[in-house]
């Protein structure tokens, strides 16, 4: 941490007051990921001991912005410890986006909007950026050759088909990998592949996208990383926005290079089913043997889209064996209890300040609770905690010591929770809780982060935690 203070420090000239640990962490990558802030400035911190992957990271950063294309600057760097200093984005993800603004398959406009932008990007990071981009960066290979699809479909077959109890005969599968190899790599691979093109690693900024995490980027075809995007397994894109999204696509493109689209679409679906296989790869390794079991939750949605592939899709060459084993995987019933597990409820914690009215339902439910903080102790009137919100550890101090704010949280959970296990009897999907008090920076927030963090160790329930009046404030 020090390391990282220290850059901060020497690049802003202004000592860090805040040090806020960012969820990135507890990812699949092993970043440290850290907002540092001063009193007027901040930055996100990474730390990582990987050092080719920080130099990747580093150099595309820059690549990318001298094409004007909307990464994050670089304050400063320290590879020697592993660290470096980055543009803060903010929070909300695309995929954070999509999942407050959808009911089911109606995905508002604006979300709509910023997956068009998104696309129409992408071909400058693959074309215009790719054509001089240092290749000999990239890590842990230059381009998606055969070493990479190897390296992705064993982790599929190691990874997922064996831990999940798939049968299939080894030798016709890998007769059906080197098929498939064959038929990837007689795409045309002149292109910068992002290789993680997906909604958590795209950041949305007063309406408009900005990138990240592209260091595992190497030469390679232009399907996949559109593929990575819309088959993005619980971004649960419904099919005719992926087609429409994907027209987009390949309209800008032509402003790039000349393409004839049956070309392109020959290849298109064989690079679907690749990151497809990829992704459950990672879900297997970090939730059947790693036993981190959030990881599992998205293999529901990924089954979801073999489905659709199995019904709509056929291949130019013939895999057979790769085909009987996602027809397993779609009814193995191992693989539905985690459908069932994934289909959980759903409950939406609000924080809000009552000057601005009730939190709207966007679920169009109603119901839920409701509750007023404005009788218990209120730091916001006391100057040390006005430059401090509920999440911040001076406020959340404070109000640990508060018997009359526990026992208010104490009496709030157990009320929401019997209404919780009777939703799930009930198969409902959704229930909104509010806290409200007067500013909705301290109180409301504290207590909002607190039930959230409590709610979160039950069985078979997703928390989403807003925060109305910081997002007004733009914290």
């Amino acid at each position: 941490m020090d390391v990282l203070k220290n850059l901060f420090e020497q690049h802003f000239h202004s000592p860090v007051v805040r040090v806020q640990p960012l969820q990135g962490q507890l990812g699949g990558s092993g970043r440290n990921i850290i907002r540092l802030a001063s009193e007027k400035l901040r930055a996100i911190a990474i730390l990582y001991g990987v050092r080719e992957e920080n130099v990747a990271f580093l150099e595309f950063s820059r690549h990318f912005r001298r094409h004007g294309l909307p990464v994050p600057e670089i304050y400063a760097e320290d590879l020697s410890h592993g660290a470096y200093l980055e543009e803060d984005l903010g929070d909300m993800t695309l995929f954070e986006f999509l999942s407050k603004n959808r009911v089911g398959e109606n995905i508002a406009p604006p979300v709509v909007e910023a997956y068009r932008q998104v696309v129409a990007l992408l071909p400058r990071f693959q074309i215009e950026a790719g054509r001089n981009l240092n290749y000999k960066v990239c890590y842990p290979r230059a381009s998606f050759d055969r070493q990479s699809i190897a390296w992705d479909l064993n982790y599929f077959k190691y990874y997922f088909l064996r831990l999940a109890s798939i049968p299939f005969n080894e030798q016709a599968l890998e007769d059906d990998f080197g098929r498939l190899t064959r038929f990837l790599l007689s795409a045309d691979r002149d292109y910068f592949l992002y290789r993680d093109f997906q909604s958590r690693n795209v950041m949305l900024r007063d309406g408009r996208p900005f990138f990240l995490d592209y260091q595992g980027g190497r030469k390679g075809a232009l399907q996949y990383d559109i593929a990575s995007l819309l088959y993005d397994a619980k971004a649960d894109l419904p099919p005719e926005l992926r087609q429409q999204l994907l027209d987009h696509y390949i309209e800008r493109l032509a402003d790039f290079i000349k393409l004839e689209r049956e070309v392109f679409m020959q290849h298109y679906y064989a690079y679907v089913y690749v990151r497809i296989m990829q992704a459950l790869g990672a879900y297997g390794f970090r939730g059947f043997y790693e036993r981190k079991v959030h990881f599992l939750q998205s293999v529901p949605y990924a089954l979801k889209n073999l489905r659709w592939l199995l019904h709509h899709v056929e291949l130019p060459i013939a895999l057979p064996t790769l085909m009987d084993a996602f027809r397993s995987m779609v009814a193995s019933e191992n693989l539905q209890s985690l459908t069932a597990e994934a289909d959980s409820l759903v409950v939406r914690v609000f924080s809000f300040s009552f000057h601005r009215g009730l939190p709207e339902d966007e679920t169009g439910h109603g119901g839920g609770f409701v509750f007023d903080c404005r009788s218990l102790p209120n730091p916001g009137r006391e100057e040390a905690f006005q430059p401090f919100t509920g999440k911040d550890a001076p406020v959340i101090d404070y109000l640990h010591q508060q018997d009359n704010v526990q026992q208010f949280l104490a009496s709030a959970l157990s009320l929401v929770d019997a209404s919780v296990s009777n939703y799930q009897r009930r198969g409902f999907k959704s229930l909104m809780v509010s806290f409200g008090c007067t500013g909705g920076r301290h109180r409301s927030v504290y207590l909002a982060e607190q039930f959230a963090k409590r709610l979160r160790g039950k069985n078979g329930v997703e928390v989403v935690v807003r925060h109305l009046e910081l997002e007004n404030l733009g914290r």
